[in-house]
């Protein structure tokens, strides 16, 4: 419902991931996979999805509006279907296109906004207070006189905004007919604290706050974006805008992963003091993280870093070896959430606990995971084969796989690979060649086979053959 939410704890998560999320440099998306993640979107459960930035360019229209007629009318078996929402400037122009682009949604939004800070409006406005307020009521007025009745307003920069100056716009925009007030720290300036303090002062002072949803927008320039919007969060604001993997402008935006997470973690507990019991929640079903995080990582071309919260590739692994006896022995000793509750199906690689083996890595990792491969050995060999392991893992990059795990006990055992033998091996390479490896090995058999392969240099060659 526009302006309001009948439960006081349940917080709204509106993803931008289409928009902000795809104004990272080079993140360029086609329609078609704009499409594919507005419906990972809504598998997820997120309440808004801001599809784009219609009057930016005819494909950008196109794929909002494609959004709006296909994800915005498919209607899930418990009633959901997701509000989609366009981006506009407070033009009228802008605000007919967005509207044109979402109407055919079965609850669309237009989403429109104009900077209030004094450096936005001095510099790059060019305009007075008094004038930047006649705009952004102008721009209300107009949205609701084409029939939208979801209006968002947003004061870009509100951040570093003079309060006094947000608390007017703020109640006239209300008045005009605007249902959420989204507060962007839009260069990601404030702390916490600070953050959640204007959140308050903004419910508390803005004539018709009772009347219409917070919001927070919260940049990542000093890595604080889901701290700040956690913060407003504890400060009345009951819906919080957050892209995929954290992409967006710049350094990002608060990343709709750990927002979601840390509310399913601490909401009920930590966030006493705003409206309501305290006791916060979202619509989220987090088993569908993974994959959408996957999927725009993708599409994106943007990797997330390995020790990225939530997503990354490190986020549920482990190399110390005092962490590793604690997983072993029990998963929550270093783990706050199971990898399969985001959607990570862990299985049994691994250890079944993200055991990675390298230089850091115990005695106790080590014949764990021999066991599992089979190697029931005495705890002399033991001793032996880790000995070894300790000398080769300081010098190997990228950890150990079982493979090289199974040779040291081979070379410990006095092994000898018996099955295959190399008989020939000839490279050639040079400045106008391209590296070329021939191997011949005897099998089992008795019979010698060769083959041979390309590489980036010749020992890459010889390692492909």
């Amino acid at each position: 419902i526009p302006g309001r939410i009948s439960d006081p704890d349940y917080v709204r998560i509106f993803d931008t991931t289409l928009r902000d999320g795809e104004q990272s440099p080079g993140a360029t998306l086609t329609s078609s996979e704009k499409l594919e993640i507005a419906r990972n979107l809504a598998k997820l459960g997120v309440d808004i999805i801001e599809a784009g930035f219609p009057i930016a360019s005819p494909d950008d229209f196109a794929g909002v509006k494609q959004i709006a007629d296909v994800v915005g009318n498919e209607v899930f078996e418990d009633g959901y279907v997701p509000v989609i929402a366009g981006l506009s400037r407070a033009f009228p122009k802008d605000i007919q296109r967005a509207w044109d682009a979402v109407k055919t949604a079965k609850r669309p939004r237009v989403h429109t906004f104009i900077a209030t800070s004094p450096i936005h409006m001095e510099t790059k406005l060019q305009k007075t207070p008094d004038q930047v307020v006649e705009i952004a009521v102008n721009a209300v007025k107009f949205a609701k006189s084409l029939g939208c009745d979801d209006i968002e307003f947003s004061p870009e920069d509100a951040g570093r905004s003079d309060p006094e100056f947000l608390y007017r716009i703020l109640s006239e925009v209300i008045e005009a007919g605007a249902t959420t007030l989204n507060i962007p720290d839009t260069t990601g300036w404030n702390m916490p604290w600070e953050f959640g303090g204007l959140i308050k002062m903004l419910r508390e002072n803005v004539k018709g706050a009772e009347n219409v949803v917070f919001s927070t927008h919260c940049q990542n320039d000093l890595g604080l974006a889901t701290a700040n919007s956690l913060a407003g969060a504890l400060n009345g604001a009951r819906q919080l805008e957050c892209t995929i993997n954290g992409i967006g402008e710049r350094a990002g935006n608060a990343s709709l992963e750990e927002v979601v997470m840390a509310l399913a973690l601490k909401g009920h507990t930590h966030f006493e003091g705003g409206p309501g019991s305290g006791k916060l929640y979202t619509a989220i079903n987090p088993v569908h993280i993974t994959p959408t995080s996957k999927m725009v990582s993708e599409y994106t071309g943007m990797k997330c870093q390995p020790h990225k919260a939530i997503v990354g590739a490190n986020a549920f692994q482990h190399e110390s070896g005092i962490h590793q006896d604690g997983m072993i022995k029990n998963k929550s000793t270093y783990e706050i959430m199971t990898p399969e509750s985001i959607g990570l199906m862990r299985g049994e690689s691994q250890s079944g606990a993200g055991i990675v083996l390298g230089k850091h890595s115990g005695r106790n990792a080590v014949g764990t995971r021999l066991r599992e491969l089979g190697y029931d050995l005495d705890p002399d060999k033991l001793n032996a084969v880790f000995s070894r392991f300790k000398q080769v893992a300081e010098r190997k990059k990228g950890g150990f796989e079982d493979e090289d795990l199974e040779a040291l006990v081979s070379d410990q055992a006095g092994f000898t690979n018996v099955l295959w033998q190399v008989t020939g091996l000839q490279v050639s390479t040079g400045l106008s060649g391209m590296p070329t490896a021939t191997v011949k090995m005897r099998g089992p058999d008795g019979v010698e086979r060769y083959v041979a392969a390309t590489g980036t240099g010749p020992v890459d060659a010889v390692y492909k053959a």
